[in-house]
């Protein structure tokens, strides 16, 4: 029975990759189902999965302790390698994939959703990010933020920026993540990949560790606590070059973010350091083309003195205006990113205004 599970597994990540889809969803009740260029998309040609077909399809994805692991915590995030644990058909040799995997229980029943990982890391250029993004990954020191919802591209980019210093720096670059999703292949730089349960036990833990490893750069995952955050401003005081993300809108919402996760009496020092440390924020969203696709839409905020002065006295709600006004040093709003999108007809107005925080302003910029 596992073989029978193990071909179907694999003739639906061949789907996934042929498909170009960016994610993969197995539910019971329902066939399996694609989400491409932002939709979903059900395979109505193959029947729907039972219980029991969710189950099977989740055991041959997992070892052995990502199994135990799962049944105890009821969830379970890892990476999975397409290539080098499946056999491939003659058709299907070609091809290579890394997803990242949540397998979690729902009603008592098995539900397992993958997200693609592209083989080959892309630049800053092919991702469509803003030129001005080159300059986080020429800064050696400070704290560099990517923002925006899930599914969005921020690990994307990190990626992206991680990958150039690789190619034009020689660097020890020290990433933390849960699971490890782009492989990356050392050129200039020494790149130690830490898989948090894998390698490390905690994001917290293996970033503390870093400040006996010798790094130039650190790369974080994601920032789920406030110990991490703590942890993640003093590497970049004490001269490293931090690269994080947050699930937030805005870097005005990043700021808040960051220092609401701590008690009352400790957020004047955190803001003061952040003050210092920051470099800037990247806040993203992924919009659907209209010749299909996605493309991104970046606010992009600088840490000048003004927005210094603004984290500091605790006036973050004033940075947007910041950064409207600060286009000649190479900030960018958002609504000012999905106005110039809408003026060269990559997105239409309507994809514009449901991704816009303020769409009065942003019918005016685009008229």
């Amino acid at each position: 029975m596992a073989n029978n599970y193990k071909k179907q597994l694999e003739e639906f990540l061949s789907l996934t990759v042929k498909e170009a889809a960016s994610d993969l969803h197995l539910s019971a009740g329902h066939p399996p189902v694609l989400r491409i260029a932002g939709r979903l998309v059900p395979l109505l040609k193959k029947p729907k999965l039972s219980p029991e077909d969710t189950r099977g399809l989740a055991e041959v994805l997992m070892t052995q302790e990502q199994l135990q692991r799962f049944l105890q915590e009821k969830e379970v995030d890892f990476s999975y390698s397409f290539q080098e644990r499946a056999r491939f058909t003659e058709a299907h040799k070609d091809l290579c994939a890394r997803f990242r995997v949540n397998v979690f229980f729902q009603r008592g029943e098995v539900s397992c959703s993958l997200r693609l990982i592209p083989a080959k890391i892309r630049t800053i250029e092919e991702l469509n990010l803003p030129s001005i993004v080159h300059q986080f990954a020429r800064s050696t020191q400070g704290f560099v933020l990517i923002s925006g919802p899930s599914s969005h591209g921020k690990s994307t980019t990190l990626a992206a920026l991680i990958d150039e210093i690789n190619h034009t720096r020689t660097d020890h670059i020290i990433t933390i993540e849960d699971p490890i999703e782009y492989v990356f292949e050392d050129d200039r730089a020494i790149i130690d990949q830490r898989e948090v349960y894998q390698d490390t036990l905690s994001f917290a833990r293996a970033l503390r560790s870093t400040f006996r490893q010798d790094p130039d750069v650190i790369m974080v995952g994601e920032m789920r606590d406030p110990e991490t955050m703590a942890t993640a401003i003093t590497a970049a005081e004490t001269g490293h070059l931090v690269f994080a993300t947050l699930h937030t809108n805005s870097a005005a919402q990043t700021m808040h973010r960051i220092v609401d996760s701590f008690p009352s009496e400790q957020q004047s020092q955190i803001r003061a350091q952040l003050s210092g440390s920051l470099l800037g924020v990247i806040s993203q969203r992924l919009i659907p083309r209209i010749k299909g696709g996605l493309i991104p839409a970046c606010e992009v905020m600088l840490n000048t003195p003004a927005t210094a002065n603004l984290i500091r006295e605790n006036k973050a709600h004033e940075l947007p205006l910041v950064i409207e006004t600060s286009a000649e040093i190479g900030m960018i709003s958002l609504n000012r990113a999905l106005a110039n999108l809408v003026k060269m007809k990559e997105i239409s107005l309507e994809n514009a205004i449901n991704y816009s925080l303020n769409p009065a302003e942003l019918k005016m910029l685009v008229r």
